[in-house]
Formats: C-alpha cells, structure tokens, sequence
C-alpha cells in the first residue's frame, strides 16, 4: 500500500515539475526583455503565454525580438555606436550644403520662356 502512495507522489511531483518547467521557460524572453529595458517588454510577456496556448510556435520569435533589442545601440542592428552629441555627420553636412548650393543656382537661374512654342 505504501509504494502505491508512493508512486502516486512521484506522479504528482513530476508533473508538477514539468508543468512549472514549461512556464518558466517560456518566461525566458520576457526576463532577457526586462533586463534589457525592451520597449515593448509587456507584449513579449503576453505573447509568451499565447505560445503555451499555440503549442510553442512562436516562442522562438519571441526569443529573437527579445534579444534584438539594446539599450546602448537600439535595435542591434548596428556594428557602431552613432555618437550622440551636437555634432552633425560629415557626409550629411556635405550633402546639406550641396543642397543648398543647388537651390541657390536653381532660384539665380533664368527659367526658359516654352510660349514660343505651340502647344501639342
């Protein structure tokens, strides 16, 4: 009689720990989101438990969007950090002045005069 009640223990204490299990491991995209301050840490949390619900389909998706982002270089996807004081890009300050210059030959230059010809 004992090793009934025995097994029965174990049973329970085995699901138990695999249905916890599975709950934490879910809560892994949602931790490594609110560690990194992830903007969007609330939605990586709910669909987390909307994957326990499709069958894990998209927990691996939710691992991927949380670790995408940080807070230091945004979205990872760059290989430098930009700098973030006053000082503008070289190239963009070159291509604004070339603008500028453009617009000023454009605004000096005679527009030609098209009511010689006759319209098609």
């Amino acid at each position: 009689m004992f090793l009934n009640y025995f097994a029965l223990g174990v049973l329970i204490f085995v699901f138990l720990v695999i249905f916890y299990g599975i709950i934490a491991i879910h809560d892994i995209p949602y931790l490594i989101a609110k560690k990194r301050n992830h903007p969007h840490a609330d939605a990586i949390h709910t669909a987390g438990w909307v994957s326990l619900f499709t069958l894990h389909v998209i927990w691996p998706f939710l691992w991927i969007w949380a670790t995408l982002y940080q807070p230091e270089r945004g979205w990872g996807m760059q290989s430098h950090v930009t700098p973030q004081g006053n000082e503008p890009d070289p190239e963009i300050a070159a291509l604004s002045a070339r603008i500028s210059r453009l617009e000023q030959q454009l605004a000096t230059d005679k527009k030609p005069d098209y009511s010689a010809f006759p319209e098609i």
